[in-house]
């Protein structure tokens, strides 16, 4: 792992909500936790670490190297960062449990054998073309709950621009610079689509099987917490689109998406207008999508480090129970049943 300099933590006021003005120009995203680990979280996250998370800060790397010990002993050929910073986000994504710790480490590094067309090679210089398309970016200021917001816009992808794996590994690569800093770790993310432009070619592309390992990555194999799904300028067709991701999701996600349509004022209440850009309805400036393309472009050398390296599960006997291992039989042909129903639905809804 390369070394990296940690740029200065923003600090974070959970206690009031911020004044209906743009943030101060010039921000930076928040760099990673030092190599040689050093708390960098403010005492507000640190109190809040401690409620949500059951992270003690007097046993914090007792825990890591709790779990260091478990992977030494269970999967001694793995090919993983062992480091304090690389094991916390693990353990506080699971808020300190070390069994399901281990199995979200375990899950982390199957999904790149899994998928290949998404994790093979995997570096920003591979998805410029989607961040120059527009597809996402993250907005430049967290709200007023620490929580940075990811912004996809699927309606600028169409299915002959590229394969759609191009937009997975695009917000892939986003989620692991977002998982950086520790302010993230404990806040979580919020998502805003916007469905503004998608019709049935883009509805109907990725299919059941696709969404189902797409959902799985988010919910078992990254260590991030998405506590929010907000859903914008979504088209009659959404309801089909819905239809083919919520069998997927636990019902605890499920419940995190919000649909507002075109009610700004729906949004504002789940997103204030002062992190949104004037698009949105918001007053911090118009959405500005090359700040983060630069973010990622910027971190080629590190990423060429995490992912262009040998299989990490070369030689690693994994649990029957591992997601994405194998499929049952007849499951592809349940999941090609599935989506030709849900297809003619979505035909039905256009």
């Amino acid at each position: 792992m390369m070394s990296e300099e940690s740029a200065p933590m923003r600090h974070i006021d959970l206690g009031s909500p911020p004044p209906l003005e743009p943030p101060a120009a010039g921000y930076r995203f928040p760099g990673p936790p030092p190599p040689n680990y050093s708390c960098t979280l403010t005492p507000e996250l640190v109190a809040k670490a401690r409620e949500e998370l059951q992270e003690k800060p007097e046993w914090r790397l007792r825990d890591v190297q709790a779990l260091r010990d478990m992977v030494l002993k269970e999967q001694p050929n793995l090919r993983t960062r062992l480091d304090d910073a690389f094991l916390l986000r693990f353990l506080r994504a699971r808020k300190f449990d070390y069994d399901r710790a281990m199995q979200l480490l375990l899950n982390y590094h199957t999904s790149r054998r899994a998928w290949p067309e998404v994790f093979q090679d995997l570096k920003p210089s591979t998805i410029k073309h989607v961040l120059d398309l527009g597809f996402l970016t993250v907005l430049p200021h967290p709200d007023p709950n620490g929580r940075y917001i990811l912004c996809l816009r699927p309606g600028k992808w169409k299915a002959n621009d590229y394969p759609f794996e191009d937009n997975i590994r695009a917000i892939y690569l986003t989620l692991e610079k977002l998982i950086q800093p520790e302010e993230t770790q404990v806040n979580g993310i919020v998502i805003l689509a916007d469905y503004t432009g998608v019709g049935l070619s883009q509805a109907s592309n990725p299919g059941p099987f696709l969404a189902k390992k797409v959902v799985s990555i988010l919910q078992d194999s990254f260590p991030i917490r998405i506590k929010a799904v907000n859903i914008i300028n979504e088209p009659r067709i959404f309801k089909g689109i819905f239809a083919i991701i919520k069998p997927f999701l636990k019902e605890k996600m499920a419940e995190r998406y919000v649909l507002h349509g075109s009610d700004l004022r729906s949004l504002h209440r789940n997103i204030p207008r002062s992190v949104l850009p004037e698009e949105y309805g918001g007053v911090a400036g118009h959405l500005d999508m090359s700040a983060w393309s630069k973010t990622l472009l910027d971190s080629e050398e590190e990423f060429i480090v995490e992912f262009c390296q040998p299989d990490p599960l070369e030689g690693v006997v994994l649990p029957d129970s591992m997601p994405f291992e194998g499929q049952q039989p007849g499951g592809a042909a349940q999941d090609d049943d599935t989506f030709r129903g849900l297809r003619s639905q979505l035909y039905y809804c256009y």
